[in-house]
């Protein structure tokens, strides 16, 4: 749903009706509140809110998940090293 000459509202507004856009936004409209002409706030329905959250988290966790089938790929091309044996190289080395 894309955003409307009609859907950007001034704060001084927004306040005097808020009743309305309350109801306009349960209605599935969204509302950009600006304040001195600049975006402020956004009014949302509070279950397309929720819908918000689960796609950020979903798309998270398939970031997650491409990252971790890049580290399976690293360690079957050998490009990792064994952390210990990476941590006994650098005592190895300092104390040299």
């Amino acid at each position: 749903m894309g955003i409307s000459a009609n859907d950007v509202i001034p704060l001084s507004q927004a306040r005097a009706n808020f009743s309305e856009l309350a109801e306009e936004v349960k209605a599935g409209a969204e509302k950009i509140i600006t304040r001195n002409g600049q975006s402020y706030v956004a009014l949302i329905d509070a279950k397309r809110l929720d819908h918000y959250h689960r796609l950020e988290r979903e798309r998270i966790h398939l970031l997650l998940i491409d990252e971790a089938g890049r580290g399976i790929d690293d360690v079957a091309a050998r490009r990792v090293k064994d952390a210990r044996g990476v941590i006994q190289s650098i005592r190895r080395h300092r104390s040299a």
